[in-house]
């Protein structure tokens, strides 16, 4: 079973948490835009008992406006291939996409985001389901994905979340 939420609802991650002072791994991922310009950052961090702790902020998306966060399987982000080249969702275990699909979710699922006014979106999540380094479940060396639209957490491959707007290879 998946486990995905917003950190900040949960207060699972306080500063100086013993868990994380002895097992601190750390990645990340800078995004960009479809112009090609840097877009924000995100910072991942391992947390000592399994999964990933996402934490970004992105600018110049559409605003006031839920949309889609997901992994993706490679670790491309070309914006003259609209981050087609990020290839599809990550997902090792061949599960179907979405929350609400009868046979899913799938690693790379993660819940839809809202952007603000300012057009920047700032998220904090948990995905339980990978790692940074893990054999199948690793998710150094993917593509962390922001989508036009929200998710429907249903519609087979993507959840028809529309175009790829923002993309950073997590390193």
């Amino acid at each position: 079973m998946k486990i995905i939420c917003t950190i900040a609802a949960l207060g699972l991650l306080a500063a100086g948490s013993q868990g994380f002072a002895q097992d601190k791994q750390t990645a990340t991922a800078n995004f960009i835009g479809p112009d090609g310009k840097e877009a924000g950052r995100a910072t991942l961090t391992a947390a000592a008992n399994g999964g990933v702790f996402i934490e970004a902020e992105i600018s110049g998306l559409p605003v006031n406006k839920w949309v889609a966060f997901h992994i993706h399987e490679t670790g491309r982000c070309d914006a003259a291939t609209h981050h087609e080249s990020a290839g599809g969702h990550f997902n090792p275990t061949k599960a179907e996409h979405g929350f609400l699909a009868a046979k899913g979710p799938h690693a790379g699922d993660m819940p839809n985001q809202y952007v603000g006014q300012d057009g920047i979106l700032r998220v904090q999540v948990f995905d339980t389901m990978i790692s940074l380094d893990g054999k199948e479940d690793g998710v150094r060396g993917r593509a962390l994905m922001v989508h036009a639209d929200s998710d429907d957490y249903r519609t087979q491959p993507s959840g028809g979340a529309g175009d790829r707007i923002a993309c950073g290879v997590i390193k």
